[in-house]
């Protein structure tokens, strides 16, 4: 049994994942101002900043049909249970990780003196040691497993696709029960977390290593940028191979061919907006292993507060076109320096909520960017971010003109235009 108890871990974030928080594609070179502000988010945290991390393995697992059952607590989460299906995984270790309350704290206190951009440096660097804490507190625990025989699955939490945030409270009783003194968070009616920047989660255990080894989608490697670690079993972000029949099964592809989007889609909406927000919104660059990085711009209005204008950035990184262009990451946020959307009516009444909402919500996530054009979704135009019928509204929009762009232009060239860090 494995237990983690660290009150002081070593934060070092790297630029790169910070960059790309921020909003900024891959291999982007910080202006000057953007950097002073980077600079300053990280050069408070070292002085002020209270991190800590806390895991225990779960002295029981089991799968169900439709369930898992950790300690004799059920959970119901679809994704997570066929993970841990698919891994034949005998075990679990669950986390909560915090940046601690300073920095959420200080961000405050950066907006109440009307400085925006430090605020959202501040704001996104606290995501960035989240996401850092967890990464490191999995190389940590692959270091355990490795020399147990096991290998460790790719976390996953309540909040993100196909787990409810209601489930949210129970974990976390869960996660406390043997440790000595209470987890220093607190849950909100929502579910969400105070200290926000703050993460609970589930990392499944599996000694059948051989099928984390076969299929990407187990190990936790690819979504890892401990770029040292001497356990790794992929490289980071490392593209499939189409020639993989297991992995083209996944993909749709039994012959291990192209799988070229759909050229005659339905869209739900016209070709000429589509075309028009192609040229005019939307920013593609296609990496040396076939991994394409895309920006789109939204721009709309508040629905209240005399229709206020606010910009956010999508951000989407696909899989190869011969493996049909799987999503395999996704983001959206406003754009740095942006100041419309704390005027909507959600924000004003339930920021945590929403914004937490926002930056959790990834649909379609690693299923093929094809799958946009048969997703059913509610059509709901509204400008704002408030409801999460909007938020889906956007995204399909956003996928939807980058299928049309790819499926006519896959090798289209672009760098992502109007990515400010804000006013000063």
């Amino acid at each position: 049994m494995i237990e983690i108890s660290d009150t002081a871990p070593d934060v070092d974030v790297h630029p790169g994942e910070y960059a790309r928080l921020l909003g900024y594609p891959r291999g982007w070179v910080l202006g000057e101002r953007a950097r002073e502000l980077a600079d300053g988010a990280r050069d408070w945290y070292a002085r002020h900043g209270h991190p800590w991390v806390y895991a225990r393995q779960a002295g029981g697992l089991r799968i169900g049909d439709d369930t898992i059952v950790i300690d004799g607590v059920a959970f119901r989460s679809t994704r997570l249970r066929n993970t841990l299906h698919a891994a034949g995984a005998h075990s679990a270790i669950l986390v909560a990780a915090s940046a601690g309350p300073e920095l959420e704290q200080e961000a405050q206190v950066r907006w109440r003196e009307e400085k925006p951009d430090e605020y959202f440096f501040l704001e996104m660097y606290g995501s960035a040691v989240v996401e850092h804490l967890v990464m490191m507190t999995g190389a940590r625990l692959c270091a355990w497993a490795d020399a147990d025989g096991s290998a460790v699955l790719p976390h996953y939490s309540p909040g993100y696709p196909e787990w409810t945030i209601e489930e949210q409270p129970s974990l976390l009783e869960l996660i406390g029960r043997a440790r000595r003194g209470a987890i220093p968070l607190e849950l909100l009616e929502s579910g969400m977390l105070r200290p926000k920047k703050s993460l609970l989660a589930v990392f499944g255990v599996t000694r059948h290593t051989d099928r984390v080894r076969r299929l990407t989608d187990l190990s936790p490697c690819e979504n890892c940028s401990f770029v040292a670690c001497q356990y790794r079993r992929s490289p980071y972000r490392r593209a499939h191979h189409a020639s993989d029949p297991e992995v083209a099964a996944m993909t749709g592809d039994a012959a291990g061919e192209a799988a070229p989007l759909e050229q005659d889609a339905s869209y739900s909406v016209s070709l000429k907006a589509l075309q028009r927000w192609s040229e005019e919104r939307l920013s593609i660059a296609t990496r040396t292993d076939g991994t394409v990085d895309a920006v789109f711009r939204y721009e709309g209005t508040t629905c209240t507060n005399t229709g206020r204008p606010l910009q956010f950035h999508y951000h989407v990184t696909l899989g190869p076109r011969d493996e049909g262009y799987p999503i395999r990451e996704q983001s959206c946020g406003p754009a740095p320096g942006d100041e419309g959307h704390t005027s909507m009516c959600r924000y004003i009444t339930h920021r945590e909520q929403l914004m937490t909402s926002i930056d959790r919500e990834r649909p379609l996530n690693g299923q093929p960017l094809d799958d946009v054009v048969r997703w059913t979704r509610p059509a709901s135009p509204a400008g704002c971010y408030c409801e999460p019928e909007s938020r889906r509204h956007k995204w399909g929009l956003v996928l939807e003109t980058i299928h049309y762009t790819l499926a006519r232009q896959p090798d289209r060239p672009g760098s992502p235009a109007g990515l400010g860090t804000g006013r000063s």
